[in-house]
């Protein structure tokens, strides 16, 4: 085993020291009886919080030391992927031991969460001292820099002939059907054309996760992930365009009839079929069990809706609506929802939202561009009888929950990808700009943004694609998920800046690509679980699955 991979292992029992004793100090302040206390939680939520990404940063390591060692067993780990074993390892070593940071001004320190002690433990380990002296210094991050512009990339073989093949085919479509075109889309705030969408379709895009009985590929999430990761490399929004599909697959896949399934699955798998989600209201946000939109069954067994939602994408032009409504108001809190499946008339440009019933207004927005946002407004919305999901009330909160881990996951894959389009953009321009006789590239600022963008990268796609192979392993993986997207869009947001920092004023500029990229990057945070969402989620459940320490 290579040195540097002995020394990543022991690290990481290091980091999982470090990673106890936060938990401790947490399970202490908010879980004194053994389990989270949804007030003390509430109080203490920087503490919460801070924990969670500590415990994020330290699964990072591992996936990442996990991939280090796939590489080397398959001869494939070489010189670019020691560097960037070091750099990440010897970046977030310091970050544990010093700060992480959990926003651009939120840093969580060791001591003010009381483990002042933990991290000298850390800091004194003997693998972390290394990675930590020559790990991330300025002599490797201009060796790896330099490897970058002669064209090296770090492993990113899966191993498996077709999962790699996959890569390989939706790298090309990208490259030759997405990249050239998404900037000029982007500026004309146009719908990403049907004729891609069809090409997209009879790739499989739409049923990479729908079984193969109904239609569908049937990969599971890592091949989601990778196909979400290249297309979103040339434009979010074509990695996006799965992602409907994906949450009414999964819905209707898990929870539905022998009829639903029969009747939507082969037509959302080819595409024939465009979904929607329709979840969010205007005043409730991620607190779903304050969703009032009211679902009213009627004498011959068919339901009406009406009530106001928001921040639905791709709603003019979606043929079936995954809708999350209150069907007994008697019931407060979850236990009143379910979900419909509420078919509609596909829109046009003249007339967005032809149904009786239903009516929308655009929302204009600074990126994520290509399917459009609107606000729906439902009066006496009709929804046939067989709409009813699963044809049991009062289950939807429950049936939506079970498939945010795949849309989370998914999520951190179209995060990877929007990171690596800022990297490709900005490497483009440090070699193409020159400034003093000399490309950018050559600037040691330059040269170190660059080599620190890659080495998180592989950090945080490492994380996401374990998480993505416990979930086809059947595991339940909502803390994995969560880790993975919250680490995955705060690197999409600070690569996306790097990349627009070093084209200087000329990002600032609408005609160069990388103010999209940047415009695209911000959403990824806020999206499928707001960042706080996401660190409240991992750190009580984490703290939940272990017993106090009180």
């Amino acid at each position: 085993m290579s040195e540097w991979i002995d020394l990543a292992r022991q690290a990481c029992a290091a980091a999982r020291d470090f990673a106890e004793a936060a938990r401790v100090v947490a399970a202490v302040a908010v879980a004194p009886e053994g389990r989270p206390d949804p007030v003390l939680v509430e109080r203490e939520q920087r503490l919460v919080h801070g924990y969670a990404w500590i415990g994020t940063t330290v699964a990072a390591l591992e996936a990442t030391a996990d991939w280090a060692s796939r590489a080397e067993a398959a001869g494939r780990f070489v010189d670019v992927d020691e560097l960037v074993l070091k750099i990440g390892f010897g970046e977030y070593l310091h970050q544990l031991a010093s700060g992480v940071p959990m926003s651009q001004n939120e840093i969580v320190r060791p001591g003010e969460l009381g483990l002042d002690r933990a991290a000298s433990t850390l800091c004194d380990n003997t693998a972390t001292a290394r990675f930590m002296t020559e790990g991330n210094t300025a002599a490797n991050r201009t060796k790896l820099a330099v490897l970058l512009a002669e064209g090296a990339r770090p492993d990113e073989a899966f191993g498996d002939e077709t999962l790699d093949l996959i890569r390989e085919q939706f790298r090309a479509f990208t490259a030759d059907k997405i990249t050239p075109h998404a900037h000029q889309w982007h500026m004309d705030d146009a719908l990403i054309p049907m004729e891609v969408v069809q090409e997209m379709a009879a790739l499989g895009v739409f049923g990479v996760c729908i079984a193969e009985k109904h239609g569908g590929l049937g990969l599971g999430k890592t091949a989601m992930c990778l196909v979400s990761e290249e297309l979103s490399r040339g434009w979010i929004c074509a990695g996006s365009l799965g992602t409907r599909s994906e949450i009414a697959g999964e819905l209707i896949g898990e929870n539905g009839t022998a009829e639903q399934k029969a009747k939507f699955l082969p037509q959302i798998a080819d595409g024939s079929i465009l979904p929607t989600a329709v979840f969010t209201e205007p005043d409730t946000g991620s607190d779903l069990a304050s969703v009032r939109m009211r679902g009213v069954r009627q004498a011959d067994g068919s339901w009406q809706v009406s009530g106001a939602k928001t921040w639905i994408t791709h709603a003019a032009r979606a043929d079936l609506m995954t809708m999350l409504v209150r069907t007994d108001p008697g019931t407060p809190g979850y236990g009143g929802l379910s979900m419909l499946l509420a078919e509609k008339t596909r829109g046009t440009d003249a007339d967005p939202f032809p149904d009786t019933g239903i009516d929308g207004s655009e929302i204009e927005v600074l990126g994520y561009r290509g399917m459009k946002e609107y606000a729906l407004g439902f009066d006496g919305f009709a929804v046939a009888a067989d709409g009813l999901l699963g044809g049991a009330e009062g289950q939807g909160f429950k049936q939506l929950m079970r498939t945010f881990e795949g849309a989370r996951i998914q999520t951190a894959a179209r995060a990877i990808g929007v990171a690596w389009n800022a990297f490709d953009l900005g490497l483009q321009y440090a070699l193409e700009r020159k400034q003093f006789g000399k490309p950018l590239l050559a600037f040691p600022r330059v040269a170190d943004k660059l080599a620190l963008m890659v080495a998180e990268l592989v950090l945080a796609r490492e994380l996401t694609y374990s998480a993505a192979r416990h979930k086809d392993k059947g595991d339940r993986c909502d803390i994995e998920a969560g880790q993975a997207k919250l680490l995955a869009a705060r690197t999409a947001w600070s690569n996306a800046d790097n990349a627009l920092q070093i084209h200087g004023g000329n990002g600032y500029a609408l005609e160069y690509p990388i103010s999209r990229v940047l415009c695209d990057a911000r959403i990824l945070n806020i999206f499928e679980g707001a960042g706080e969402i996401q660190a409240q989620v991992i750190g009580r459940g984490t703290l939940k699955a272990q017993p106090s320490a009180a």
